[in-house]
C-alpha cells in the first residue's frame, strides 16, 4: 500500500502539467478538491465522523486556504512554467519549511543539531534547483519559486491543524477541508473557464488527479495510518519525487539532468535529517495509539 501510495502521489504532477495544456491552474486546483471531497465525504459519512465541525468553521477555511487551495494553484501554474517532475522535487521542501518554522511556532520540532544541518543542506538543494535547472529563464525560476511557496504553505497548514484540529478524526478534517476548499476556489475557477473545448486528456488527467491522486490517495493515507502507524506512512514523502521524476522522464520526455538529481538528493536528505531521521522507527513497534488509528494531523505534504 505504501508503494501504491507513493506511486499515485508522484503521479499527481503528470496529471496537473496535462491538464494545465487547457485548464486554468483555479480549474485544475478547483476539480481536484471537488472531486476529492466527494471520495472523502462518502469515506467520511460511512465513518460518521462529519458532526461536530459548527464551531470550527474558520480554522477549517484557514488550513484550506493556506494548505490546500493556495497550494494547489501555486503547483499548477509552477507546471505552467516547469517540469512535472521538477515540481515533484520542489514540494518536498514542506518538512524544510517545518523545520524552519518550528524555531518560532513549535518548541517541540525545534531544529537543532543534525536537524538544523538537514534544514540547511534541504536548502542547498533547492537552490541547486533554481539556480542551475531554472536559473536561464525568468519565467521558469518564477514557476519554481511558486512551487516552493506551496510548500510553505503546507508547512504552515501542518501547524495549524495539529494545534487547533489534532483532537479531531482526520478523515472528517480532511472532507471539510476539501468542501472549504472547494468554496474559496470556485470564483477563480468560474473567472477563468476554458475558452474552447478541452481535449480528452487534460480531462481525463484532472478527473484522475482528484478522484485517485487526492481524495483515493488520502483514504489510502489514512488506512495506512490506522495499520502500520504515522512514522512509516510518512515514508511515502522520500518515495513519491522518485516516482515523479520517472514519470516525467519515461511520459512526457521531460529532461532530467546531473543538476536534479543532485537537487532531489540534497532535498530528500535533509528532509530526513530534519525530521531527526523517522526511518529509524521502522525496526520497531508503534505506540498502541497510533496502530488504533486515532487522531493524526494532515500530512504537511497532501500531494
Amino acid at each position: 500500500m505504501l508503494l501504491v501510495l507513493a506511486a499515485i502521489w508522484g503521479a499527481s504532477y503528470l496529471f496537473i502539467k496535462i491538464g494545465v495544456r487547457d485548464f486554468s491552474p483555479a480549474m485544475v486546483a478547483w476539480v481536484r478538491v471537488a472531486l476529492a471531497a466527494g471520495v472523502l465525504g462518502g469515506l467520511a459519512i460511512a465513518r460518521g465522523v462529519l458532526r461536530g465541525y459548527g464551531e470550527r468553521w474558520k480554522v477549517l477555511a484557514l488550513v484550506g486556504l493556506v494548505q490546500v487551495a493556495g497550494p494547489f494553484i501555486l503547483i499548477a501554474a509552477g507546471e505552467e512554467e516547469i517540469s512535472s517532475s521538477l515540481a515533484g522535487i520542489l514540494v518536498t521542501s514542506a518538512p524544510l519549511f517545518t523545520a524552519l518554522l518550528a524555531i518560532w511556532v513549535d518548541h517541540e520540532e525545534r531544529s537543532q543539531g543534525l536537524r538544523l544541518v538537514g534544514v540547511l543542506l534541504g536548502f542547498v538543494g533547492v537552490m541547486v534547483l533554481l539556480g542551475v535547472d531554472l536559473g536561464d529563464s525568468g519565467d521558469e525560476l518564477i514557476g519554481g519559486l511558486a512551487v516552493v511557496l506551496a510548500g510553505l504553505g503546507y508547512a504552515v497548514g501542518g501547524f495549524l491543524v495539529k494545534h487547533r484540529l489534532a483532537d479531531a478524526p482526520p478523515v472528517g478534517v480532511a472532507t471539510w477541508v476539501m468542501v472549504a476548499s472547494t468554496v474559496l476556489l470556485a470564483p477563480a475557477a468560474l473567472l477563468s473557464l476554458p475558452e474552447s473545448a478541452p481535449g480528452a486528456g487534460p480531462i481525463a488527467s484532472i478527473v484522475a488527479l482528484g478522484v485517485l491522486g487526492t481524495g483515493i490517495a488520502f483514504a489510502i493515507f489514512y488506512e495506512l495510518i490506522a495499520t502500520v502507524g504515522p512514522a512509516r506512512s510518512f515514508i511515502v514523502t522520500y518515495l513519491a519525487p522518485g516516482f515523479a521524476v520517472v514519470y516525467g522522464a519515461t511520459l512526457l520526455d521531460e529532461t532530467i539532468t546531473i543538476s536534479t538529481i543532485a537537487g532531489l538528493a540534497l532535498i530528500l536528505a535533509g528532509s530526513w535529517l530534519a525530521a531527526e531521521g523517522r526511518l529509524r522507527g521502522i525496526g520497531r513497534s508503534e505506540p498502541a495509539s497510533e496502530r488504533r488509528g486515532e487522531p493524526e494531523p494532515l500530512p504537511a505534504r497532501p500531494k
